[in-house]
């Protein structure tokens, strides 16, 4: 057994056994049944032995057929001991699938109260529906072929032992070594089936993702990825059900070994036994015990832990073995904000030469939302000094905001390079993107939290003079103070949009990152606090990229780049008003 499944078998140990020890009564009742069917076994075996020996090769077919028909009673018996087992068997198997769903969903709806990392548990719906199914199924097999193999081996090695000695010690070599080599598959079979749960798993939460994106998806021309990405998991869930399968396979052979050299075993050696005077009636109820009782049990037994058990501890690990994982998730939510903050990593740890290098750069970059469609920037070249304040205007729909999320690194060019602080940002690590850029998007982003944490989260180490300083940069202290100081608690859905946009305003700007990308950003501000906001990010240290909401910040810049979908511009407003038709038309249409 590996560490990883002797820690899952601890886990589930605990509560197993708080589970059973609220059942007794039932487990008494089902352990009484249990014990008449192991009479049953010994009798069949017992009469069929005594009919050949006391009766019919004795002379006595009224004998004979007297113990044939009791072994008749002891197997029509049988109907009745299953249907006791089987009423039995619903009180523990229906309380541990009620159990599990109660689990399941408090284990959801307490991570989705949480606001956990990731979003929501999409894997809760496996949880719930086809694993707790899973559990339950693998359970009631495990207690019905556990019991039934118990009991009746028991009654079948009795009646052996009964018959004559000698017949124990030929049958019970080869089922134990049919019983090794099974076992011996029980581990990578364990893996395996763990290893199917979470591509299944996986496979589920992509197409729920994928589901929930599809327009996205479409907009951006990035279905071919996604599509690419589902059918490496499909091809993953493929392989793990195929090595499955081969396990399964190999169980297989197993079976084949217990179920049949037992019964050659005893055919091999039947004129040695007759010469230590085991009866022909003894030899006929050996093959009685072998064929009736012994060997289909033990087959069960074996298929069930084979499948059964090893689908029952995956799947019960996964849905009560998440201890762990939800103190992780509790030690993340002492940290503010929707995840790991990027200031976390420490500034040493990435240093950009600003001074070596233009803050930003863009070669002959084209991006093209599908194969055939046609392309939302086309071969722009774009150079923007360090501590340089640009403008970005165009039509709605141009690519202004796509060329802010090329720039941030969070979307890759079809063709061509761009570079910030002269280093590519394609496929750049999250950590080092955040030392290179901050991006304000228009849709601005509050957290529960302090009102000191929100403007700090993009610098933790920002000192209360600081805080207070940028605070009265962006005329932020009416709303500070009506929150009750930079201590106080916010709540997101209290404060207005253009709110919102303030507090992320500041957040970037105390930001040690060389570059800021605002998309839109001061949309829901009025003119006089969108331009003490831009004043304020223009006086800090580092370039300043600007997608304008009027044109008054493009005559606030230093220089405007102009999208109008055929070739880009990029010039001071007076240069622009000289050769842009569309930069004419923008300024006429903001001054009328």
């Amino acid at each position: 057994m590996t560490s990883a499944e002797a820690g899952t078998l601890r886990r589930l140990a605990p509560p197993a056994r708080r589970f059973l020890a609220h059942r007794k009564g039932v487990l008494v009742r089902l352990a009484l049944w249990s014990l008449a069917e192991s009479g049953q076994a010994f009798l069949v075996g017992h009469a069929v032995a005594r009919s050949v020996d006391e009766g019919f090769l004795a002379g006595d077919p009224r004998r004979g057929l007297l113990w044939l028909g009791i072994a008749l009673v002891a197997v029509l018996s049988g109907a009745r001991v299953v249907r006791g087992v089987f009423a039995q068997l619903a009180g523990v198997t229906e309380p541990l699938r009620d159990g599990l769903v109660r689990r399941a969903v408090d284990r959801s709806m307490a991570r989705a109260a949480r606001g956990g990392p990731g979003g929501t548990d999409r894997a809760a719906v496996s949880r719930l529906t086809n694993q707790v199914e899973i559990a339950r199924d693998s359970f009631a097999g495990l207690v019905l072929t556990l019991r039934s193999f118990v009991f009746t081996a028991a009654g079948a090695l009795l009646g052996l032992l009964s018959l004559h000695p000698a017949l124990l010690v030929v049958v019970l070599p080869p089922l134990a070594a049919g019983l090794a080599l099974f076992l011996f598959t029980l581990r990578p079979m364990a893996a395996a089936q763990r290893r199917a749960l979470a591509a299944d798993e996986a496979l589920g939460d992509h197409a729920a993702r994928a589901r929930a994106a599809l327009r996205d998806l479409a907009a951006c021309g990035t279905g071919p990825g996604a599509e690419r990405s589902g059918a490496d998991l499909v091809a993953d869930a493929a392989a793990a059900a195929r090595t499955l399968a081969g396990w399964a396979a190999v169980r297989t052979a197993a079976l084949g070994v217990a179920g049949h050299l037992p019964v050659l075993a005893l055919l091999v050696a039947v004129e040695r036994l007759r010469g230590h005077g085991v009866s022909v009636g003894a030899l006929l109820g050996a093959f009685t015990y072998l064929v009736q009782s012994l060997l289909p049990a033990l087959h069960t037994l074996m298929t069930a832990l084979g499948a059964a058990g090893s689908r029952l501890l995956v799947v019960l690990d996964r849905i009560l073995g998440a201890e762990q994982e939800q103190e992780q998730e509790q030690e993340q939510e002492q940290v503010p904000g929707p995840g790991p903050s990027i200031a976390s990593a420490p500034a040493a740890a990435f240093t950009v030469d600003t001074a070596a290098a233009p803050a930003l750069e863009l070669r002959a970059v084209t991006l093209s939302y599908g194969v055939r469609a046609e392309p939302v920037l086309d071969a722009l070249d774009l150079c923007v000094a360090p501590g340089e304040h640009l403008a970005v205007v165009g039509p709605s729909g141009i690519g202004k905001s796509t060329l802010t999320r090329l720039v941030a690194g969070t979307l890759a060019p079809s063709r061509g390079e761009v570079r910030v602080a002269g280093r590519p940002v394609t496929g750049r690590p999250a950590a080092e993107l955040a030392a290179l850029r901050v991006l304000v998007p228009q849709d601005a982003y509050v957290f529960s939290g302090t009102v000191g944490d929100n403007l700090a989260y993009l610098r933790t180490d920002a000192s209360r003079a600081e805080l207070d300083a940028a605070v009265g940069a962006f005329g932020l202290g009416t709303l500070v103070e009506r929150l009750g100081g930079l201590d106080a608690t916010v709540r997101p859905a209290e404060l207005s949009p253009g709110e919102r946009q303030l507090v992320a305003l500041v957040r970037a700007y105390l930001s040690p990152a060389p570059l800021l990308l605002l998309d839109e950003a001061t949309c829901h501000l009025d003119p006089a606090s969108e331009a003490r906001a831009e004043e304020a990010l223009a006086g800090r240290a580092g370039t300043l990229v600007v997608v304008a909401h009027r044109l008054s910040s493009a005559v606030r810049a230093d220089r405007t780049l102009v999208l109008d979908g055929v070739r880009a511009q990029c010039g001071t407003h007076a240069e622009l008003l000289g050769r842009s038709p569309l930069y004419r038309d923008l300024t006429g249409h903001w001054n009328s």
